[in-house]
This record gives C-alpha cells, sequence and structure tokens, in this order.
C-alpha cells in the first residue's frame, strides 16, 4: 500500500475497515421523545463552551429512536441539550449523549464532535404512555414518561425548532494526549419531512451517576414536552470556532 493510496482512501478508522460508511446519513421514521425543564442557571453557565451564551435557564432532555439509519443501523439515544445563541443565533448545545450503537458513536465524535458514550436506553409505547429510559450498565440514570399523543402539537413551531443550528464541542487528541483538535461545530438538520408531532403531559427524573452525570443539571420544573417522528438527514457540519488558533 503506497502512501498515495493511503491518502485517496483514508476516511475513518480502521482503514481497511472503517466503523461507518461516507455520509449522507439519512434517518427515517426517526422518533423524538423531547422533555423541556427548568434548573439551575449557575450550573448551565459552568458547562456551557464560551462563546456560546446561555440565554434561559432550561434543558430539552432528548430520547430517540432511530429504527432506520444510513450506515449506522437501528439504534437508540438519549441527552441533554442546552438552549443557547452564538452570535445572536439561537441553538442548541449538546452537552452529553448515550446511546447502545458503535458506528454513530465513533462516527459522531469524529465527524462531528458529539459527545457520545456507551449506555442502553429505550423509547418506547407502553399502553397510554411514551416512556423513555437510561441505563449504563446495570444502574437506571433516567426515566421519562409523557402522555401518548395527547394533542397535536404546531408543525410549524416544531419545523422551525429543528432548523435552528446545533452546536458541538469537538476534541480530538494528539498521539501526547494534549488537544490536537479543539474546536466549536455548528450543523443543521437537513431535508426534513415531519410526520407527526405531538404533546401532553410530562415527568422527568434524573439519578446520579459517576460517570453520567446528567442529574447535575437538575430537574426543578417541567415545561414542556413533545413528542415528534420525521424524515430527515444529518448535515455534515462547519468549524465556527478554533479554540487552539
Amino acid at each position: 500500500m503506497t502512501e498515495d493510496e493511503i491518502r485517496k482512501h483514508a476516511f475513518a478508522m480502521p482503514f481497511t475497515s472503517p466503523a461507518y460508511p461516507v455520509g449522507p446519513y439519512r434517518f427515517v421514521n426517526r422518533e423524538f421523545m423531547i422533555i423541556t425543564y427548568r434548573t439551575d442557571m449557575d450550573k448551565l453557565r459552568a458547562v456551557v463552551p464560551a462563546p456560546l451564551e446561555v440565554t434561559e435557564p432550561l434543558v430539552k432532555y432528548e430520547f430517540i429512536r432511530m429504527p432506520d439509519s444510513t450506515g449506522f443501523g437501528d439504534y437508540t439515544e438519549t441527552g441533554q441539550v442546552i438552549p443557547v445563541s452564538y452570535k445572536g443565533k439561537k441553538g442548541g448545545y449538546t452537552h452529553c449523549m448515550f446511546l447502545n450503537d458503535h458506528p454513530p458513536i465513533a462516527g459522531g465524535r469524529e465527524l462531528w464532535g458529539f459527545p457520545k458514550k456507551l449506555a442502553n436506553p429505550t423509547l418506547h409505547a407502553e399502553i397510554d404512555t411514551l416512556v423513555g429510559t437510561l441505563d449504563y450498565g446495570p444502574v437506571r440514570v433516567a426515566t421519562g414518561t409523557m402522555g401518548y399523543k395527547h394533542r397535536e402539537a404546531d408543525h410549524a413551531a416544531v419545523l422551525a425548532s429543528l432548523a435552528t443550528p446545533n452546536y458541538l464541542l469537538k476534541i480530538i487528541p494528539h498521539v501526547d494526549g494534549t488537544a490536537r483538535i479543539c474546536e466549536l461545530v455548528e450543523y443543521y438538520l437537513q431535508d426534513v419531512t415531519l410526520k407527526g408531532a405531538w404533546t401532553g403531559p410530562a415527568a422527568l427524573s434524573l439519578f446520579p451517576h459517576a460517570l453520567a452525570p446528567i442529574a447535575e443539571l437538575p430537574v426543578l420544573e417541567v415545561v414542556s414536552a413533545t413528542h415528534l417522528v420525521a424524515d430527515l438527514t444529518l448535515g455534515l457540519g462547519e468549524v465556527v470556532h478554533d479554540y487552539l488558533a
């Protein structure tokens, strides 16, 4: 194998059998339960990286079922997204994510900088309730519940929320352990087809865990909840701030 062949074909690791294919990455029937809650403003400011700005004491806790995704397969994900502002644009900063599938863990971290860790989330309908859970090993870390399709949500408002920018802190270490890449990445969801959106009563419980510290942004009050199903493409990112420049 020549150096030119390496440069031509290098995309992801391992070189001879990459953990994920080249994008774009399309998701069909992607199902979300998003519970928005009020939390401690000082604790939010302590975890959101500058130059992003925290605008309100809110967190969006998301449970996401992805039964059909290009290259990544069938998996479930959960995590916290914090509403932020960047240069006057409102968007969301992804604080943490937990999922049960290796290719999107590897691809998400290496391509975009998604803060993904391996765990066991679920999202399913249990009779009249939409139920989301997160287990880290044998330990329950989060439980979310929502009344199943109680009221139709405003589709225009839901589509507008899906069109806002998303931000990630991407860190790739050098071989000596120092940061070789440390960037703020902006990305968008693209080609969104909203198939349904609902709202209803919801509850969220977060439990302390040393390696899944989601409870450090405590639930003070549940503000709203949205259940939606959509087809969408996960757009590749753009570096908007380089911390090492």
